[in-house]
């Protein structure tokens, strides 16, 4: 599944083409959603917008599609009148006199009212997005050391879209790693200056891997293991999809194990248990 990042990079590729442009034509093929074609044909969307892993299309006039890719779903986009190459099933497309963009294979869409955005039962559940620049790392100190997280096991935790918004399974490892905490420990059972560390590697990770298109180690390593011949899948990651590898920091071998049947990877000694 597509995390914040990806999500967040997918928002920009399509705002570009849509953003202040009037739609020419709309498709919406959920039954639910087809009332809304003639409503939203010649309107002008204003802005492309994210909540973790949802996305919001606001209209001017007052409207909001919320989407959430879940596992298959993919926007495309292209100058029109070419079109994308997919066999998947076609949810939305938004045309304007040049471009489209289309979402396949989603099935969680929404036309909502921007004044009752947060009746959404994802969007009135759902975390601090870990991608709003308005989110600092006391925020993260402050949730983490609440009655109500401070008690979870941070390899769980660390998904929860409750607790904040976005991260998803190869973040999860990556921050857990840069913060130095082992997956199955509580907030609770470590000291307030991890908690500040762990907050901070939250945000540097999670940015770094939206600015960067999905790399999550920093330059210097990108760059000497691209040197060694690796492909991009095979150096982007600190420790995620690593079983086995040794730790770039301390040489130690990586080690995998299953939270809420997903895979977590680690190092034993840069996380000690």
């Amino acid at each position: 599944m597509p995390e914040g990042p990806e999500i967040r990079l997918a928002a920009d590729k399509i705002a570009r083409v849509l953003v202040g442009k009037k739609l020419a034509n709309v498709t919406l093929t959920l039954p639910l959603m087809q009332e809304y074609e003639d409503v939203l044909r010649g309107r002008t969307i204003t802005a492309i917008d994210t909540r973790g892993k949802a996305m919001l299309t606001r209209f001017d006039n007052g409207l909001v599609m919320y989407s959430h890719n879940q596992l298959y779903g993919r926007w495309y986009t292209s100058k029109l009148p070419r079109l994308p190459r997919t066999t998947r099933s076609l949810r939305v497309a938004f045309d304007t006199d040049t471009h489209t963009a289309r979402l396949y294979s989603a099935t969680d869409i929404d036309i909502l009212e921007e004044d009752r955005l947060e009746e959404h039962p994802f969007l009135k559940a759902v975390g601090p997005d870990v991608l709003d620049p308005e989110l600092k790392p006391v925020d993260i100190v402050k949730r983490l050391e609440s009655k109500r997280f401070s008690g979870r096991a941070f390899g769980s935790l660390y998904l929860d879209q409750h607790f904040l918004a976005g991260i998803g399974n190869y973040l999860r490892s990556e921050i857990l790693w840069a913060g130095g905490v082992f997956p199955t420990n509580r907030p609770k059972d470590v000291d307030r200056a991890t908690l500040q560390r762990l907050a901070r590697e939250t945000l540097k990770i999670s940015r770094r891997s939206y600015r960067t298109k999905g790399i999550t180690v920093t330059a210097k390593i990108a760059q000497q293991q691209k040197a060694r011949g690796l492909r991009y899948g095979q150096y982007r990651h600190y420790v995620f999809s690593r079983g086995g590898e040794n730790c770039h920091t301390c040489s130690t071998r990586i080690e995998r194990t299953d939270v809420g049947s997903r895979k977590l990877f680690y190092c034993p000694s840069c996380q000690p248990a």
